[in-house]
């Protein structure tokens, strides 16, 4: 035998002793280790691998334990000769020909289309630049407290509780948290026998539409849209309304007056993040009134909004039980735990129950008691304010990057919060390309084609997410993509040099920009106005209602103009040179990129300032 046989990983997440346990397993069951072999002593093994001797004892005392080896007095450990009763001899397996796979095509009753959907790299967390949504972030998982749910579930009580025959019943403590400390926060309110624990939001999504969805049955979703519902409607052979979503959601018309069904994201839209009003959401529960539909209302991501409050859900505003709502678990801890659930009458619960049995009588109930001790620990409530402040503070770091170093490259549809911004780039981009070429310089953005069903998919826009990338990387990483823009557009790129316009200096400058309110818009589709007073100071405000605002200082040095915000900016001094064409000013920076177009207007003689909201007080 050769000790070589044996290795350790050093990228292991196991302990050196649950390794050396492993590796000798998997020698002895793959017949690198005969039975009756005689191991290495414990001396040896160690010094083969680098390590305690003590280390290398108590990985065999443990196989030992479990049949694996056997002790010999005098002579040494051997592997147990019985370890392997009633295996298949391996020379025993008859080798079959790999024939054609179109018979099995041939049995197939239907087959899905291929997915779509946008996959990243597996190596993505090598990348610095990850602006991806929903991939994982390990450093945010509650790793202590899991564990203390973990802890609890495990208990000798609680093993009783569920590892026993339970049909295919869900665990009850779990119902009740989902009830009274999930189900609250969206305006919910519901009794056991209508929530459903699912194995995610999909498993969900797909009883509703084997329940309730076949050849006759319009239903209407989102176009750009979520694919993985789409390719369950097509699988069930429906006909399909594609919807256009504007700046307030789904659009509701009289294309679905002929539905009997509505798929809507209405938190954060998949994939433009965009929050339903309140109108919109009265308007479509109208309109499924009025024409005997139904909702399947998927809240993937309701409690990420940053500018203003969560709007309560569908299914809280719906007073004829017309609103299956869907949601999870796993979108706020890790997508790998796979808990789901569904609220709605308790006939559809009923009828779900029935078909889940079918597939899997219910999710495991160790981690569904699991989550139910993480839940009412208050363990869920704390990840979640904890969450909020560190997506709240990469989104807005990723908006403010793009408005001060893209204005003039892209657009973002109007968001409220959520995970990701749907970006807008100049009418010829092949965003396709743009991707390509982006993950080389370490930049990863999605296309997003693959949330069109039909012909329509802009071939300038992407997706950019914050779950994955830390908040100190976002500044950097969208300089690299502008620098990338700039470089893929240099001849129609306006820069300092080729800008047209009077270069301003001097007298000529400080009475172009003194006294004076410049009116912008920001990459947002906000407006914006500074400010520029003559003793000095800065007033700037941004939004309709000046949801945003920011106070700074200003002065001229070297003919350039300087200025300072408190926040805006991450208040760095900005030093630009400045251009005048007609009535409209330019900044550009000390590289030379144009940084903002403004029109001046005078401040009126006598107008007073609030310095602490920064509104006018005449």
């Amino acid at each position: 035998m050769s000790e070589a046989i044996i290795y350790l990983d050093p990228e292991s997440t196991l302990n050196l002793q649950a390794q050396i346990r492993q590796k000798l397993v998997e020698a002895i069951t793959l017949g690198n280790f005969p039975e009756g072999q005689r191991l290495p002593s414990s001396r040896k093994l160690a010094e083969h691998l680098g390590v305690a001797r003590n280390t290398v004892v108590l990985a065999y005392q443990q196989l030992v334990d479990e049949g694996y080896l056997v002790s010999r007095e005098r002579s040494g450990l051997y592997v147990n000769e019985e370890i392997k009763a009633g295996q298949v001899a391996p020379e025993k397996f008859q080798k079959r020909r790999r024939e054609a796979s179109s018979r099995w095509r041939m049995r197939f009753r239907g087959s899905l289309a291929p997915s779509q959907e946008f996959t990243c790299p597996p190596n993505w967390q090598q990348y610095p630049y990850p602006f991806l949504e929903g991939q994982f972030d390990h450093s945010l998982y509650p790793v202590k407290e899991w564990r203390e749910a973990s802890r609890l579930a495990l208990g000798v009580r609680e093993i009783n509780a569920w590892a026993g025959e339970t049909g295919d019943i869900d665990d009850p403590v779990l119902i009740e948290q989902i009830r009274t400390r999930i189900l609250p926060r969206r305006g919910i309110q519901a009794r056991p026998e209508e929530i459903l624990v699912t194995v995610g939001t999909q498993q969900a999504l797909y009883l509703v539409a084997q329940l309730l969805v076949d050849t006759q049955v319009a239903v209407a979703v989102e176009e750009p849209g979520y694919p993985g519902m789409r390719r369950l409607l097509a699988q069930r052979g429906a006909p399909i309304i594609y919807q256009p979503v504007d700046e307030q959601g789904l659009v509701v018309d009289e294309r679905l007056d002929d539905c009997q069904l509505i798929y809507v994201t209405p938190s954060h839209q998949t994939p433009t993040a965009v929050t339903m009003s309140m109108e919109r959401r009265q308007a479509l529960l109208a309109a499924a009134g009025r024409n005997d539909a139904l909702i399947i209302e998927d809240d993937f991501e309701f409690e990420s909004n940053y500018l203003t409050s969560p709007h309560p859900a569908l299914r809280s505003m719906d007073r004829e039980d017309r609103v299956i709502y869907v949601s999870c678990l796993s979108k706020v801890l890790s997508p790998g735990l796979r808990l789901g659930f569904m609220v709605a009458a308790p006939e559809v619960i009923d009828e779900a129950r029935k078909l889940r049995r079918l597939m899997v009588r219910h999710p495991p109930l160790n981690n569904q008691r699991t989550a139910a001790f993480f839940l009412s620990l208050g363990h869920y409530d704390s990840f979640l304010m904890h969450m909020h402040r560190i997506f709240e503070q990469r989104w807005i770091a990723l908006r403010r990057a793009l408005n001060y170093y893209m204005l003039f490259y892209v657009e973002m549809a109007p968001a409220q919060g959520g995970t990701s911004l749907w970006v807008r780039g100049p009418e010829d981009l092949d965003v396709k390309y743009v991707a390509e070429e982006a993950a080389k310089r370490g930049i990863l953005i999605e296309p997003v084609d693959h949330y069109y069903a039909t012909s329509n998919a802009p071939k300038n826009c992407f997706r950019m997410g914050v779950t994955s990338i830390p908040h100190e990387r976002i500044r950097d990483g969208v300089l690299a993509l502008r620098d990338l823009f700039h470089d893929l557009t240099e001849n129609k790129t306006e820069t300092f040099d080729n800008a047209r316009g009077e270069h301003l200096v001097g007298s000529a400058l400080h009475d172009a920009l003194a006294g004076k309110v410049m009116v912008s818009v920001i990459a947002y589709g906000d407006p914006c106005t500074i400010e520029i007073c003559d003793d000095g100071s800065l007033i700037g405000k941004a939004g309709y209602a000046a949801e945003d605002v920011d106070q700074g200082h200003w002065w001229i040095e070297g003919d350039r103009w300087h200025r300072q915000w408190g926040r805006w900016a991450w208040g760095e001094t900005g030093i630009y040179d400045v251009r005048r064409e007609g009535s409209v000013i330019k900044l550009f920076d000390e590289d030379g990129w144009l940084i903002d177009r403004y029109i001046p207007q005078h401040i009126p003689d006598g107008e007073a300032h609030d310095a602490t909201t920064g509104l006018n007080t005449t």
